[in-house]
This record gives structure tokens, sequence and C-alpha cells, in this order.
């Protein structure tokens, strides 16, 4: 059962995200926030598998609560679900620890596939952000490139196979079982190319993996 924190300063928003999510028979709401500081207090009460964060609340923004819960509570992996998709929202999001960035006028479905892929390891963007994030590379951002590909080439065989798995989006599980490792394996692996492309997390080193080219387009 994946347990999920609520947080979102209008009521009727959290109802709503409450019954999409509850849905499905494999996730729980155990707690919900009207604003940021009581998500980072819940968070902390609480210890969800997944805090679903708004951006903006009152008394701690969205983006202030996902950095305070990840260096609080780093086992609680945090979504932010918004209606604004700026850029420097997302930056600042996924550069403070979020695994997910969603958008309320999206789809239900992907929230509930966003929360799961977070929930198993993974990481979960909008494709609407995913395009936005990506598409700099697909337009010949030829520099940042060649630079992706001079930081790949530090990485072995083996972790530039698991690197690829991470940019499309597979969760350890998903990893060890194309690889046939065990998920204990996989972790090192990550934990090995995230120090070693120097990046803080899996959102980064994805993004490093689709500009070097190791993802396709």
């Amino acid at each position: 059962m994946i347990r999920v924190l609520i947080a979102d300063d209008e009521a009727m928003m959290r109802a709503g995200v409450r019954a999409i999510l509850e849905s499905d028979s494999g996730i729980e709401v155990v707690f919900e926030a009207a604003d940021g500081r009581e998500a980072v207090d819940g968070v902390q009460r609480h210890r969800p598998d997944v805090a679903l964060l708004d951006i903006r609340m009152p008394r701690l923004d969205g983006l202030s609560a996902a950095e305070a819960i990840a260096a609080t509570v780093p086992s609680t992996r945090v979504v932010i679900l918004t209606t604004f998709g700026e850029d420097d929202y997302v930056e600042r999001a996924l550069g403070g620890g979020a695994l997910g960035f969603l958008l309320k006028a999206a789809d239900p479905r992907e929230l509930i596939a966003g929360v799961h892929a977070v929930a198993a390891g993974g990481a979960y963007l909008s494709p609407a952000i995913a395009r936005r994030v990506i598409a700099p590379y697909r337009e010949g951002d030829r520099a940042r490139g060649a630079g992706a590909r001079e930081a790949l080439s530090v990485l072995t065989d083996r972790e530039r196979e698991v690197l690829a798995l991470l940019g499309a989006g597979a969760s350890n599980a998903e990893i060890g079982e194309q690889l046939h490792l065990v998920e204990g394996t996989v972790k090192g692996y990550v934990s090995a190319i995230l120090l070693k492309l120097g990046v803080r997390n899996r959102v980064e080193a994805a993004v490093v993996a689709h500009r070097g080219g190791l993802v396709p387009s």
C-alpha cells in the first residue's frame, strides 16, 4: 500500500485529489494539509511514502516545503501537483529534491501513474513538462550534448545500461528485472551514477541521459 500525504490550500481540490488517488486500491491517503508548514509537520508525523504538494500555499509554499521534506525526511518522495508549470518552478522543484512534477489539468490517470512511479523509486514528469525539459536537447544544443557525452564517459558499461533505463523512467525494480540484477545492486549502481555525474537526484541523471543520447528521442 502506498501511503500519500496531500497538501493544497483549497479543500475542494484536496477532496478531488483524494477521490482520484483512492480509486486505486493500492493507494491510501493518510493526511491532508492546508498549507506548506502543515505539510512538513504531517510528513514528519506520518512518514508517508509520497507527499503531493501544491506550489502556492500559505505560511510555506510547496517548493520550500519540498526542500524541507527532502532534507528532514528523505524517505518520503515529493511530487509537485500544480496549475503552474513555469520553467523556474520546474527547475527549483527538481533541484530541491522533488521526483515528480504534475499539472492539475492533466488526465487523472497521470496522477495515479506518477504516484506509483515515484513510490517505486522512479521519477515522473507530466508529458507536457517532460517535453519542455528535454526540448533543448532535441533542438540541437550541441554544447550541452557534448558535455553530457563527456560526463557519461566516466561510467562503466553496466552503469550506462542502468542510466539508460533510469532515463526512460524505469524504477529500480524494473531496471533489476530487465538487467537480471537484485534491487539492492541497482540501488548501488544508481548511487554510483549520481556521484560520478555530480547530480543530486534521478531526474537530473535522467536529463543527462537524454542529453548524452542514451535515451532515444
